[in-house]
C-alpha cells in the first residue's frame, strides 16, 4: 500500500494468494465480451416492437383467407354428407312408395279379378236359368247322362225329377230308362232341370244346384244356384 504521509518512503506490499480466495486473473478483453453478452441478453429479453399498420392489415387479410378456405372446405364436406343422407333417405322413401304401390296394385288387381269372376258367374247363372225356361226338355238329356253314368251292376234304380220335368223326361229319355229298368219319380225338392238317380250302390246327384256349385268352384266361387243376382250383374 502507499503511505499518505509526506516524506514517507513509497512501498508496495504484496498480498499473498492465500489471503485472496475469490481471485481470478484479468484478461484484456474480459470487459468487452461481458458487455456484448449482456447487451445480447438485454436485447433478447426486450419485447418485440409492435406491428405496423401494414403488418396488421396483412395479418387480417391472411386470417380472412384462411377462414374462407376452412369454411369452404367444411362447407363442401357438409354438402357431400347432406347429399349422401338425402340420397339414402330419398331412396328409402322411393322404395317404400314402390312397395305400397305394388301392394295397392295387387289388392286392386285381386279386387278386379274377383269382380270380373263374380259378374261372369252371375251372368252365366242368368243364362242357364233362361235356357232352362226356354228349353225345359233339356232335362231329358241330363237324366239320360245320369243313367248312362251308373254302373251296370246297380239295381233298384230310381230317378227323381221335378214334377214339372216328368213329362219332358218321359218324352226324351224313355228308352234309356226302360233299358235299365229305371223307375221315374216326381220330387218337388229337386230343382227344375236336374235329377237324382238312386240305386243300391249309391246315388248320382245331377241336380242343377249341385252341378252349378261344381262349376262355380272351378272359378273359386261358392255362389249358390238359388242366390239372388247382384244389382250390377242384373243391370249388366
Amino acid at each position: 500500500m502507499t503511505s499518505s504521509k509526506p516524506g514517507s518512503t513509497a512501498y508496495a506490499r504484496f498480498i499473498p494468494r492465500e489471503e485472496m480466495p475469490a481471485f481470478a486473473a484479468w484478461k484484456p478483453d474480459a470487459f468487452g465480451a461481458a458487455g456484448v453478452a449482456a447487451a445480447a441478453a438485454a436485447a433478447a429479453a426486450a419485447p418485440p416492437p409492435p406491428p405496423t399498420a401494414e403488418q396488421w392489415a396483412a395479418r387480417v387479410q391472411a386470417a380472412r383467407q384462411q377462414g374462407y378456405q376452412d369454411g369452404y372446405r367444411d362447407g363442401l364436406v357438409a354438402l357431400e354428407a347432406f347429399k349422401q343422407q338425402h340420397d339414402a333417405q330419398t331412396g328409402m322413401q322411393f322404395a317404400q312408395i314402390v312397395a305400397r304401390l305394388d301392394a295397392q296394385w295387387d289388392a286392386h288387381e285381386k279386387a278386379m279379378a274377383d269382380a270380373v269372376t263374380r259378374t261372369a258367374v252371375q251372368l252365366a247363372r242368368q243364362v242357364v236359368r233362361a235356357e232352362l225356361l226356354a228349353h225345359p226338355q233339356q232335362v231329358a238329356r241330363v237324366a239320360q247322362e245320369a243313367v248312362n253314368a251308373i254302373v251296370v251292376t246297380a239295381r233298384h234304380l230310381r230317378l227323381k225329377v221335378h214334377p214339372g220335368d216328368h213329362a219332358h223326361v218321359l218324352a226324351g229319355a224313355a228308352e234309356a230308362l226302360e233299358a235299365r229298368g229305371v223307375r221315374l219319380l216326381g220330387d218337388a225338392a229337386v230343382e227344375p232341370g236336374g235329377c237324382v238317380l238312386e240305386s243300391d250302390l249309391g246315388q248320382i246327384d245331377a241336380r242343377i244346384g249341385s252341378r252349378w256349385a261344381q262349376a262355380a268352384a272351378v272359378y273359386g266361387r261358392d255362389d249358390a244356384w238359388d242366390a239372388p243376382d247382384a244389382p250390377e250383374a242384373a243391370s249388366a
